[in-house]
């Protein structure tokens, strides 16, 4: 249980160099966060337990469990945003980091300026109504239900409160994941392209787009699909436009 005041934000640092521990605690605090450090895996799981975090940044090469095995816990239990800190700049090795349940993947050495950035936009993100370029109210496709409830094919999602269902049961997703849900279902049977849905992720229209973020999107998409056991042939929730990007499966009768 978070013993800090009310409204006040938490972040968690799992790093064991002492130097990126306190550069990383500095941007944070500035950034207007109370830090809690670990040098290790276990001790981290064991403050976000404690303070349930709004943000928890995450080294990979820790001794005992390593990053991705660290995060693969969070997910259990947490909604913490995670954002990987790493050495190893291989493509296949970010992919690894947000395919086990990190929200971002920075590399080592990063500039502050740059963690500044993301960490605001994460919070912006938390604050602002979800709104992209072009997604506006639900289209016909999608029933809003009872209240501000958004449903489609069994799957209901509540965007202010941040809960998810499907057929009756709750499901766990990651901040990224439930975000990307929402702006799929509010587009309904619009194609909406992987550029806007990683500038989106960022919260910066104006953001410039590589393929890494493309490949990021894929991955946050992949795991979605999976929580929701939704068949990439046979969507009944995430179509997914080859070559361009993804837009809601068609209503069920």
């Amino acid at each position: 249980m978070s013993d800090g005041t009310p409204g006040e934000r938490h972040a968690v640092i799992i790093e064991d160099d002492p130097e990126i521990a306190d550069l990383l605690a500095v941007v944070l605090t500035q950034a207007g966060f109370r830090t809690y450090t670990a040098e290790d895996g276990l001790t981290g799981l064991e403050l976000i337990r404690e303070h349930e975090p709004t943000l928890t940044t995450l080294d990979v090469n820790l001794p005992g469990i390593d990053g991705f095995e660290v995060v693969r816990r969070i997910r259990e239990f947490s909604t913490t945003y995670v954002v990987m800190l790493s050495a190893r700049r291989d493509e296949i090795d970010t992919l690894t980091g947000l395919n086990s349940g990190a929200d971002d993947y920075l590399a080592k050495p990063f500039r502050p300026r740059e963690l500044r950035a993301r960490v605001e936009a994460m919070i912006r993100r938390r604050e602002l109504e979800h709104h992209i370029p072009g997604v506006t109210t639900p289209s016909v496709d999608v029933d809003a239900g009872d209240g501000d409830w958004l449903e489609h094919n069994g799957l209901r999602m509540h965007p202010e409160m941040r809960l998810v269902e499907l057929d009756g049961q709750p499901v766990e997703l990651t901040r990224t994941e439930f975000d990307l849900l929402s702006a799929v279902m509010q587009r309904s049977r619009r194609v909406i392209s992987k550029d806007e849905l990683a500038a989106f992720v960022r919260n910066d229209i104006n953001s410039y787009v590589v393929e890494a973020d493309r490949r990021s999107i894929e991955s946050h998409i992949a795991n979605l699909r999976r929580k929701l056991s939704d068949s990439v042939t046979n969507p009944r929730f995430i179509e997914t436009v080859r070559g361009v990007g993804y837009r809601l499966a068609k209503a069920q009768r």
